[in-house]
């Protein structure tokens, strides 16, 4: 598998400012241990560990009204990219933004272990800056819309000495189905088309097979059991933990694109799951569950992946959503 990975330096920083925008940044992580998870077969596959810990953006005025959260992975340059974006909106609007990583890479909260060291870094964050708990909302884009709600899940199921006020929920682009991923990666590698999606699905089903005991076929409740919502799952076990939640997704409806560039169908990208998510929400009784959607005409950039469409996000429409979802 080939890596699609840049290097980095891993920097101990254990409480620093960083003067990269108006408002205060709190950089604070813990280095990266020295070693490394496996992602495929080959000698080659391992990802390096990455940094724990959080990176918080205060608003200037020093009045902090609300707390946007995002689970994101530490370990690339670009880190809290996604956070970032949407720092010159929140700091208008008064809302702080907190971005947090656990210490694997590419986390997709398998195990209960990495939900519990994101809660204690949330913890963390907020005792350490007096951080007000209310008018919080989580975010995520791609996998990270995934954690979001695996952790909404986690808190509902366990008794947590410290609960955050969740006032609602963002989730852009995100893979939900994972049958419906695993199909799609299973299919990419057979028609070897496009050497990026080759890389993806051999990599996601091969955690996916290592940590949910099988395949699909081989172990459906697995698969179904982790994924929050399933269009195999006909009972939708999980959409009772979200459905008092406000909640808005967004997807792209990039269709000729993924014909042209990847040779993939309608199905094989996420927004199957947004839709689906969104419509069992509303079967649910959520009269409070949107779902956005981007035309082609409406991108911002040339690719088209759940990068692309927080691109296209208008954040401070988003802003307004989060404002008027809050309690004051």
């Amino acid at each position: 598998m080939k890596s699609c990975f840049k290097s980095i330096i891993i920097v101990l920083t254990s409480l620093t400012i960083i003067p990269a925008y108006a408002q205060e940044i709190i950089d604070s992580y813990r280095q990266a241990k020295n070693d490394s998870l496996r992602i495929g077969e080959l000698d080659t596959d391992f990802l390096k560990f990455t940094e724990k810990g959080y990176m918080l953006a205060l608003p200037d005025n020093g009045k902090v009204n609300g707390v946007l959260i995002f689970f994101e992975d530490a370990k690339f340059d670009n880190k809290n990219n996604s956070a970032k974006q949407i720092y010159s909106q929140s700091n208008k609007s008064g809302y702080a933004v907190l971005s947090v990583s656990t210490e694997i890479p590419l986390d997709f909260f398998f195990s209960d272990t990495s939900i519990i060291d994101a809660h204690s870094t949330i913890e963390k964050a907020f005792k350490e800056n007096k951080l007000p708990n209310e008018n919080v909302f989580l975010m995520g884009v791609g996998l990270s819309g995934h954690c979001v709600l695996k952790y909404v899940e986690f808190v509902k199921k366990t008794n947590l000495s410290f609960i955050l006020n969740i006032s609602g929920l963002v989730v852009c682009d995100a893979p939900l189905d994972w049958v419906r991923q695993y199909n799609e990666g299973k299919r990419d590698r057979r028609i070897n088309f496009d050497e990026g999606a080759v890389w993806e699905g051999t990599f996601s089903n091969f955690v996916l097979e290592k940590n949910l005991g099988g395949t699909p076929v081989t172990n459906l409740e697995n698969y179904l059991e982790f994924s929050t919502y399933s269009y195999s799952d006909e009972t939708n076990r999980h959409i009772e933990y979200f459905k008092k939640y406000p909640v808005r997704a967004y997807i792209e409806v990039a269709i000729e694109y993924w014909l042209e560039k990847k040779r993939k169908t309608t199905i094989d990208n996420n927004g199957p799951d947004m839709v689906g998510f969104i419509a069992q929400l509303k079967l649910a009784g959520n009269k409070n569950s949107d779902l956005v959607i981007f035309y082609p005409q409406d991108s911002k950039t040339e690719k088209k992946n759940t990068a692309a469409t927080w691109v296209a996000v208008d954040k401070d429409e988003l802003m307004v959503w989060v404002k008027k979802q809050s309690s004051n």
